[in-house]
């Protein structure tokens, strides 16, 4: 079993930036893998971003890719995801996920699961 928890969301102004933490524990050595995925209001849960615990391997979804950075703290077991320059459309709730498969991760097959963390954006 792996514990998630997400933190760092917040309301910010159209422009402005942020940044999400996905602290992990548990049984974290059967998890390489970690994931963000979002919910608006309304709308189906999407990918964001993907990391490996090495940091060798990250992965972007092409609505976030050159504005939100993911970047992993393997001692801390804690995963980091910097929004730039963010919009109203960005506002949802951010999860973390981790599995040992990257594939069926960023599908939503797999994994487990933290309880999300808001970001309201205003125009």
């Amino acid at each position: 079993q792996v514990q998630l928890v997400e933190s760092g969301g917040g309301l910010v102004q159209a422009g402005d930036s942020l940044r999400l933490s996905c602290a992990a524990s548990g049984n974290t050595g059967s998890s390489n893998f970690v994931a963000w995925f979002r919910q608006a209001r309304g709308k189906e849960r999407e990918y964001v971003a993907m990391i490996s615990w090495s940091g060798g391997v990250t992965d972007y979804s092409a609505s976030v890719k050159g504005r939100f950075i993911i970047s992993a703290d393997n001692a801390e077991k804690t995963v980091f995801l910097l929004l730039n320059n963010l919009n109203p459309e960005d506002a949802a709730v951010y999860y973390c996920a981790t599995s040992n498969w990257p594939v069926s991760l960023r599908h939503q097959k797999t994994g487990y699961w933290g309880q999300g963390t808001q970001v309201t954006v205003s125009s």
